[in-house]
């Protein structure tokens, strides 16, 4: 049976949790977990669902990338930066429902 361990459970980022303030939603913490008897890892995305006036599901990854883009909005199938999420967001909340 494969089992894992638990490494490190990674904190919500302040950043985004102050564009999403204004919305409903909850956070699924992200985890650093290792495959007990190999050396392999694996993180595990946070997740920011946001379930009112829209639904959105944001992942955080915790990888260092060339062009910067650590979020991905599930719904869009597209990796964004922090400005962008939050003119997303933006637009969001200026369209009527």
């Amino acid at each position: 049976m494969i089992e894992f361990k638990i490494l490190d459970e990674l904190k919500p980022n302040e950043e985004i949790l102050n564009v999403i303030k204004d919305y409903k939603y909850k956070i699924i913490k992200g985890k650093v977990k290792t495959l007990l008897h190999t050396n392999l890892q694996f993180i595990e995305p946070t997740q920011y669902i946001i379930t009112y006036p829209t639904t959105l599901t944001i992942l955080e990854y915790k990888v260092n990338e060339i062009n910067n883009k650590t979020f991905y909005i599930k719904e869009h199938n597209e990796k964004y930066n922090l400005k962008e999420i939050k003119q997303i967001l933006n637009e969001i909340s200026k369209s009527p429902s």
